[in-house]
């Protein structure tokens, strides 16, 4: 029996999940987490063979959370289930200790296969992160600044080049102003930048949004 703790901040997804995951014989939920706190204190609390996480919770970022989970336990797999596209957090996901990727859009069709053979001990990646993890080990690292962000850092510059302000990103993330504040005079200052302008055109340049 393949024990599964669901970590996500929308009770209703959480619900669909667990209807989803309610059909087969060898899965059950055993647990889920609203927020990465609570799931960081479930996962050194309990025993589990995977976890669906969301990376977009709010407070604690997703990621974060993922390499502390794995520094506890390093042999528990952990499938990221965002709605997030691949390109912008797949190829970090995967490199933080992620056993796979699936946007929220694709679970319905691939939950199953993917959290079965995470189980396993082995990786999802779809063609896409395929792609995109074989671009990066070709690709100089010197020409990828935003890789010396860090996450909480790059994910404030990806929602920024989507056209969000400071206010409304504080709202997804449930920070403070002055926190999403923070992590913007960062970035710019690592990828000597000027202004949001130039933070989204260097997104759209090297593929992290649309």
């Amino acid at each position: 029996m393949i024990k599964v703790l669901i970590a996500d901040d929308h009770l209703m997804f959480r619900e669909g999940l667990k209807q989803i995951l309610s059909r087969q014989t060898d899965i059950v939920v055993s647990d889920e987490a609203g927020d990465a706190s609570e799931l960081i204190d479930k996962v050194r609390a309990g025993d589990f063979d995977v976890i669906l996480l969301d990376i977009g919770m709010p407070g604690r970022d997703g990621i974060d959370a993922l390499k502390e989970i794995k520094r506890m336990k390093p042999a528990l797999s952990i499938l990221i289930l965002s709605m997030y596209p691949e390109d912008q957090y797949a190829v970090r996901a995967i490199r933080a200790g992620a056993s796979g990727y699936l946007t929220k859009n694709r679970a319905g069709r691939e939950l199953i296969a993917a959290l079965k053979k995470v189980a396993l001990g082995k990786k999802y990646i779809s063609p896409d992160v395929g792609e995109q993890l074989a671009s990066e080990l070709e690709r100089d690292s010197d020409q990828a600044i935003h890789k010396t962000l860090s996450d909480r850092e790059y994910q404030v510059m990806c929602l920024i080049a989507s056209g969000k302000t400071v206010k409304q990103i504080s709202e997804q993330l449930s920070l403070s102003v002055s926190t999403i504040s923070t992590n913007r005079a960062r970035l710019l200052r690592k990828m000597n930048l000027k202004n949001n302008a130039e933070v989204t055109h260097y997104a759209i340049k090297h593929g992290l949004v649309e």
